[in-house]
């Protein structure tokens, strides 16, 4: 939190030696983010804390601007400073189970034997042990689906493993069809690799096989990124009829995809979109959201011909995942350790919603019961950049909408709400304060 202040107080030593001056416009919170490399969220909270200070006054559909004097006692802003509060981050969004470390230590102890931990140490290649395989296997497997451990690799975490499988896929220039809303670091990892993502429309079934054939038609795409499972950031999950006729139009146009399956764990198993593509699908998965984000690895579940490819991949890009990981992985599942975090979030994730449902009870969230996340459509006239400063004003980080947002142009005046990190009591103040900030503005149209 406190970078987010540091950056402040130059903003503030601007306006205090003229180099801003009264009334000037500060940039969108995006283009904020981008020349100073820092997150969106993070710039939120930069605009938030000017804010809180009396320094800048946000404007409904006009922006940020220098305050021209302090504050008298008859303006307001349409973002007003909060009492002092013990921030709460629902930007971030990793799940834990109540006696988490107890459950996890007494598998690892045995690592730390000198000489187990000296195999433990060894580098791993990217196919990982026989024995990883066979844990990593029985970890992914559903009721109609086992990979075959023979076409596992591994990665350091899952965000590796997407990167390593579109660099294996795609060229310089190449294009991605992506869902309209996408997770924001596919973004990243597309423009360093140089690739174009192609925003593709969909509806309340999941992404629209039309979309897909159409840009195919407009220049062919070189694959598909999909979350078809709880996605990221509007927890929608794709049905099986519309998961058939996907894979269909993968076959017809023989077009691989990349299936991000990182939340699944959360629902009820459903078969992925590789039991009815399983030459095209190429599955990502991984340890951080099960099991914790500092002990982690990615999975991968490649079609046959493509393993040697996509382990090139992961070597040539430094994304293989470290062997102490792997041999915890291994214990952890062989324990059942990895089976009884996944039912302790499941039912810490389903306490969560019906927090999210009581605090925000008449607003237009959209989630699942399963899910560790929310889409909050913002009331009017609420945009998404200027609630995420008053929420950060109040102490209290969220995703702005635009960070998901392919398109340029297309910011969704929503926000993304974790729900996973911060403590029960804590989530409910939050959401509590933020559905007060909101129906506290939601009808005042004339700004300040």
């Amino acid at each position: 939190m406190s970078d987010y202040r540091r950056i402040a107080d130059r903003i503030a030593d601007d306006i205090a030696t003229g180099r801003l001056r009264p009334g000037q416009r500060l940039p969108p919170q995006r283009a904020f983010a981008r020349r100073r490399g820092i997150a969106p969220s993070t710039a939120g909270r930069v605009y938030g804390e000017l804010v809180r200070r009396g320094l800048v006054v946000g404007e409904v559909g006009r922006g940020t601007f220098v305050r021209a004097a302090p504050a008298g006692p008859a303006g307001r802003a349409l973002i007003e400073p909060a009492l002092a509060a013990a921030p709460v981050n629902l930007e971030l969004n990793y799940p834990a189970a109540p006696g988490q470390p107890e459950l996890l230590a007494p598998v690892l102890a045995p690592l730390l034997r000198p000489d187990v931990l000296a195999e433990a140490l060894l580098p791993a290649a990217a196919t990982g042990t026989a024995a990883a395989r066979e844990a990593a296997a029985t970890v992914l497997t559903t009721p109609g689906w086992r990979p075959a451990p023979e076409r596992l690799l591994f990665t350091g975490n899952a965000r590796q493993a997407i990167a390593a499988v579109l660099a294996s896929l795609v060229r310089p220039g190449g294009r991605v069809g992506v869902e309209q809303l996408t997770y924001p670091l596919v973004k990243e990892i597309a423009a360093r690799l140089g690739i174009t993502l192609v925003p593709l429309a969909g509806d309340a079934a999941g992404l629209l096989p039309e979309a897909v054939a159409a840009a195919h038609r407009t220049a062919p795409l070189s694959a598909l990124y999909l979350q078809p499972t709880l996605h990221n950031p509007t927890s929608l999950t794709t049905g099986r009829p519309r998961l058939l006729q996907l894979a269909q139009l993968l076959h017809d146009l023989n077009l691989p995809v990349v299936e991000d399956r990182i939340w699944s764990f959360l629902r009820e198993p459903g078969d992925p979109l590789a039991v009815h593509a399983p030459a095209l699908t190429h599955v990502v998965d991984g340890l951080s959201k099960r099991v914790a984000p500092g002990l982690t690895a990615g999975f991968l579940v490649v079609p046959p011909h493509r393993v040697a490819a996509v382990a090139d991949a992961v070597r040539s890009g430094g994304w293989s995942a470290g062997r102490f990981a792997l041999e915890a992985a291994v214990r952890w599942a062989a324990e059942g350790t990895v089976a009884r975090l996944v039912a302790a979030k499941r039912a810490d994730a389903a306490r969560r919603q019906r927090i999210l449902a009581e605090e925000l009870a008449g607003f237009a969230v959209r989630s699942d019961p399963a899910s560790c996340f929310a889409w909050w459509e913002l009331p009017a006239p609420w945009r998404a950049d200027t609630f995420t400063a008053a929420a950060a004003a109040h102490g209290i980080a969220v995703t702005p909408g635009p960070a998901f947002a392919v398109a340029p142009g297309h910011t969704p005046d929503a926000v993304r709400l974790g729900l996973a990190s911060a403590p029960e009591p804590d989530l409910r103040r939050a959401l509590r304060t933020l559905a007060h900030v909101a129906a506290r503005r939601a009808g005042d149209r004339t700004g300040p």
